[in-house]
């Protein structure tokens, strides 16, 4: 990893959140300050079990429950906006105070392509962030605004997978 790089993963196939958590691992293993904080996620994965284990990593809390966006009510998707935005806020709070070295917001992207976070205040915090930071972002799409702030992207194109549940 390098200082204050914007790191992307997009795309329909699945690997984003372990290529996200695998830079996460490399700048934990490297003593950096590391913050997750996920959308559209529980509190029940892999990656986050590891992560907990680790001195240097912060892993925000996820609700319990999370329905898909597709099957979610209006009053849901309203709740939902003002729980990812807190999220957002707590997490962008603590990296603009520099407590933390390189900052995972896993699924954001796709919080922002259903209207759950405004992406103008993804993009201000962009703009405005240390330029000591790692930001790695992940969702199912990214539009040309998010891309032109980034320096790496990667796209994630799902060939053939079985469909399984997440491990």
């Amino acid at each position: 990893m390098e200082d204050g790089m914007v790191y992307v993963y997009f795309g329909e196939g699945k690997g984003k959140t372990s290529a996200a958590f695998g830079l996460a691992m490399r700048a934990s293993g490297r003593g950096k300050r590391v913050l997750i904080a996920q959308f559209l996620k529980n509190n029940d994965s892999g990656e986050r079990n590891a992560a907990n284990l680790l001195n240097n990593m912060t892993v925000l809390p996820c609700p319990d429950r999370v329905t898909f966006t597709s099957d979610m009510t209006e009053q849901e998707k309203e709740d939902m906006h003002i729980y990812y935005d807190s999220l957002f806020r707590r997490a962008a709070d603590m990296v603009l105070r520099e407590e933390f070295d390189a900052v995972v917001f896993d699924e954001i992207l796709t919080a922002v392509e259903a209207g759950l976070l405004d992406k103008t205040r993804l993009t201000d915090f962009l703009k405005n962030r240390s330029q000591d930071t790692e930001i790695i972002l992940t969702g199912t799409s990214a539009d040309e605004d998010i891309i032109a702030l980034a320096d790496y992207v990667s796209k994630i194109e799902r060939i053939k997978q079985p469909e399984s549940p997440e491990a």
